[in-house]
């Protein structure tokens, strides 16, 4: 039985397993307060308390909404504020969170198409683990394509583990395996896929390794997440393409999330 949580604006939920990926990238599951509920790709304010006081940062859930528990994907920074800390979370650790999920990486912020691009760079995959385990996602587009861009391989593996378990999902894993393109690059190593997603974009070399045509506001649908350096360069590449930011009470063509934890 979920215990209960006191009152304000945070859940007290216990820490129920911790994976560490590289000496920069972690993993952790909470409990879940079953009154926390939340749209595929939002993010809460999670955190520690320390001396007392809440210590928050924005972390988007990785989770998919219908799981029992959370799940937060994170870097550790040696003098980030949070990070420093998280980064020691043990199984029966108390983490802080939010008990309002907001955020812009959600369907109703893009107008209808037919590929959906998920780009992200680091932990900026977190809300797309999420997106692409939303059955409601998959009646939505013809294809979904992920492109996940980091420096190193061993950096990708969180992106290959949460493709792979929405893939032999039992209810609906056959649309998922139909519909949805992982497209992993990294910088700095030799791998199947190499560049900047920046540079795969504009050299076409992107469209050509998932067979699928360049970028067109018509049909093609947008989101965003990573580092600033990201959401600069490519929300100058969509706009110079004609897409148009969407928001709740406008829908349009692409979207950014603008709350990326890196401390």
């Amino acid at each position: 039985m979920h215990k209960k949580k006191s009152g304000g604006a945070f859940n007290r939920e216990t820490v129920r397993e911790v994976q560490h990926y590289t000496d920069r990238l972690f993993r952790f599951r909470t409990t879940r307060d079953p009154h926390f509920r939340f749209v595929s790709g939002q993010f809460a304010m999670i955190g520690l308390e320390v001396e007392g006081k809440p210590l928050l940062r924005a972390y988007s859930m990785a989770s998919a909404n219908y799981e029992d528990d959370l799940e937060f994907f994170s870097i550790k920074v040696p003098d980030g504020p949070l990070t420093s800390r998280l980064q020691y979370l043990k199984v029966g650790d108390t983490v802080l969170v939010g008990r309002k999920p907001t955020g812009t990486l959600v369907q109703p912020n893009l107008l209808h198409g037919k590929r959906l691009y998920m780009f992200s760079t680091g932990t900026g995959v977190a809300p797309f683990s999420a997106i692409l385990k939303d059955p409601e996602v998959y009646d939505l587009y013809d294809k979904l394509i992920l492109v996940h861009g980091c420096r190193e391989v061993a950096e990708l593996q969180y992106g290959v583990d949460t493709v792979a378990t929405a893939r032999a999902n039992e209810f609906f894993g056959d649309i998922v395996t139909e519909k949805l393109i992982h497209y992993p690059t990294v910088t700095r190593e030799a791998y199947v896929h190499q560049g900047r997603i920046t540079d795969l974009i504009e050299s076409g070399k992107l469209f050509a390794d998932i067979g699928q045509p360049p970028l067109n506001p018509d049909e093609d649908r947008v989101m965003i997440c990573g580092s600033p350096e990201l959401l600069r360069d490519l929300v100058g590449m969509l706009e110079a393409r004609g897409f148009r930011e969407g928001s709740g009470g406008d829908p349009a063509s692409y979207v950014i999330e603008k709350a990326f934890a890196e401390a």
